[in-house]
């Protein structure tokens, strides 16, 4: 098997799949990883894949020239956000100058990325997404923006702003503004609809997916939770132990304080704001003067952040993921065709039955529901 970059490293930015001119390349999905595979009857050697590969090359890094923590004034939008509503901030006032912003949304059982251009289309991407998102032809048509004048905003994984920055060159790249979210890792989406298979649920019918309210980490399906919101479902069990991510997320090179995109952000956990982190606050890092002008006007509320503190709260700002001991064992089982319940209970039996009892008392309205607890093992 001829693959684009390193066996099993591959971070499904799936740039090469947009460059190559013969669509000579398929990603492979195995659960455990991804691999850019080159069917070599349709290759003619141009190495375009292999040029625009951020696995294969060097990526330029920048050191943080601000950092700060902060929210966005608006208290509805605010409360709509996983976080502080950096994002959201940053994108109104990207529309508001007659730009245009491109991110991940669910659609039609999909995650791909697409364009908005007024206030109303950037409803389509609140809310986080710990799922692998599909990239596969957004590079071609915001390289085509550019070119047509327009400034593009890219919100997405640091991968895919890497990704986007090697394919995207020359003087156009003057107006792309990147942003890049703090990233755990991601596993396959074919976890996810395993997952949703188990409560008979297909992906593909679902109108709206969300994986958390502020604090509160769960799989909500068209607004309710698979299941009762005082019991930790298996699927964000596996996520918030690192659990499932494909391979390459535990080689991450992207998990460091230097950064690929003109302002990251994340969660500032650990902040000394406690009231304010209940409502959600933003971690921002700015790395260049695109972000400053983009943090300078977004209208945010801005504190004081002591970065250290910040990094220590963020593994992802020092060094990637460290996978579960069970990995191995509990991808095994997937591959063996057991449901993904099945094969976390194998993996946690206690974890696993101690949920599911605790699911029981709720119905009975032993436990009150419609309170849920971050990174609830209990």
């Amino acid at each position: 098997m001829l693959t684009v970059c390193r066996n099993d490293m591959c971070t499904g930015c799936m740039a090469c799949m947009d460059v190559c001119p013969k669509g000579a390349i398929h990603i492979e999905d195995s659960l455990k990883a991804y691999n850019a595979v080159i069917d070599e009857m349709k290759c003619v050697n141009c190495n375009a894949c292999w040029d625009v590969c951020q696995s294969n090359n060097d990526v330029e890094y920048t050191y943080p020239i601000q950092w700060k923590q902060g929210w966005i004034i608006n208290n509805e939008l605010r409360a709509e956000s996983s976080s502080g509503g950096a994002a959201t901030s940053f994108s109104r006032f990207f529309i508001e100058k007659g730009g245009i912003v491109c991110s991940c949304t669910f659609s039609n059982g999909k995650f791909e990325f697409e364009f908005a251009e007024s206030m109303d289309e950037l409803n389509k991407f609140k809310g986080s997404k710990y799922v692998k998102s599909n990239p596969i032809g957004i590079y071609k048509k915001i390289r085509e923006k550019l070119k047509d004048g327009n400034k593009v905003l890219f919100i997405a994984l640091p991968c895919q702003v890497a990704a986007v920055k090697r394919f995207v060159k020359g003087k156009i790249e003057e107006n792309l503004f990147t942003v890049d979210l703090i990233c755990h890792g991601t596993p396959s989406p074919i976890l996810l609809k395993k997952f949703l298979n188990d409560y008979g649920y297909s992906v593909e019918d679902i109108r709206d997916i969300k994986f958390r309210k502020k604090n509160n980490y769960h799989v909500y399906k068209d607004y309710r939770g698979i299941v009762p919101e005082r019991v930790q479902d298996t699927y964000t069990h596996a996520f918030l132990i690192c659990l499932d991510y494909t391979e390459n997320c535990y080689f991450c090179k992207y998990a460091c304080i230097e950064r690929v995109s003109d302002i990251t952000i994340g969660d500032s956990w650990g902040s000394n704001l406690k009231e304010e982190e209940v409502k959600g606050i933003s971690l921002v890092l700015c790395q260049t003067d695109k972000g400053k002008w983009l943090i300078n006007n977004s209208g945010m509320h801005f504190e004081d952040v002591d970065i250290e503190r910040a990094v220590e709260q963020n593994h992802q700002l020092r060094h990637p993921s460290i996978p579960s001991e069970k990995r191995k064992q509990f991808l095994t089982l997937l591959q063996n065709k057991k449901g993904f319940n099945q094969a976390f209970s194998k993996c946690y039996p206690n974890v696993y039955y101690r949920q599911k009892l605790k699911g029981t008392l709720v119905k009975l309205g032993l436990i009150k529901s419609g309170v849920s607890i971050k990174n609830n093992t209990v």
